[in-house]
């Protein structure tokens, strides 16, 4: 069975985000993720604990936005619990045991040529219409960018700013205060297709709480997602959550915040027994 998650906010937190959510009291914190020699990311105890036993009986795919060099950070992770395959650069990069794939990287290049305008185009774009950011613009390896907010968008300056994407062959996803632009053609769907099927695995069981998510949750049998999340809100405004809400397959949390971490990967847990038949 492969137990795929997205890392931030879904898993890992970092101080700010556990005190905008709420940190938990009585939950004891392990540090997961280190920069420039501090302690920057933490999960509880229990659910790194849980990880570790999840990950000895799974096929466990880390999928996340950050850049490899950004992953690379989550040092514990990579000392304590097997990872074979992570996907990074929202599905641009897929790395197997610890390094980057070329052939996948190449098949990604090829369609960010032919499906998108380039990063320069959609930002003459976006500023020809009016759109200015207060923040900071960040680079991610030449695939695609994002800005550090200052102040959030509207919902309805969101709303148009997707559609205005869209029309380019980009997308946007706000995180917290990361407001990120990605080509359409990266996507954490198909990285993990490609996982599934190099592997011959069929089952896959998922987490993630941004709508960039979606693109591998959507096809997963199980779904957990923080209560928390962008995801929430944006499946609820497209009537897909009432569509699949209640049903056995997914789940969202009862908790929130890094306690919504933990839920999710003892959730994991109790599938294994039941999936373990499904398992190549």
């Amino acid at each position: 069975m492969i137990f795929a998650s997205d890392l931030d906010r879904t898993l890992m937190y970092s101080m700010r985000a556990i005190e905008e959510l709420g940190e938990p009291k009585k939950s004891i914190l392990k540090p997961v993720e280190q920069k420039d020699g501090k302690w920057v990311g933490y999960m509880t105890e229990s659910a790194f604990s849980a990880l570790k036993k999840l990950s000895f009986h799974s096929l466990f795919v880390p999928v996340t936005t950050r850049t490899t060099a950004q992953f690379n950070r989550f040092v514990i992770l990579a000392e304590e619990i097997p990872i074979k395959y992570a996907i990074t650069s929202n599905g641009a990069t897929i790395l197997y045991q610890g390094m980057p794939m070329e052939e996948w990287s190449n098949h990604i290049y090829r369609k960010l040529h032919s499906e998108s305008v380039s990063q320069s185009e959609l930002l003459s774009i976006l500023h020809r219409e009016g759109f200015h950011f207060d923040g900071e613009m960040k680079q991610a390896e030449n695939l695609f960018f994002y800005y550090i907010l200052n102040c959030l968008p509207t919902a309805s300056d969101k709303e148009m700013l997707q559609s205005l994407a869209l029309r380019y062959g980009w997308r946007i996803s706000l995180q917290g205060r990361k407001l990120y632009f990605i080509p359409k053609a990266i996507s954490k769907g198909s990285a993990l297709e490609y996982i599934c099927n190099r592997e011959g695995m069929k089952t896959i069981a998922g987490a993630g709480d941004s709508i960039l998510d979606w693109d591998f949750l959507k096809n997963c049998q199980y779904r957990f997602i923080p209560n928390h999340g962008e995801l929430v809100n944006e499946l609820a405004n497209m009537s897909i959550l009432s569509k699949v809400t209640g049903t056995n397959n997914q789940i969202i949390t009862e908790n929130h915040g890094v306690l919504a971490g933990e839920e999710i990967i003892q959730g994991f847990l109790k599938l294994l027994p039941q999936e373990t038949n499904f398992c190549s």
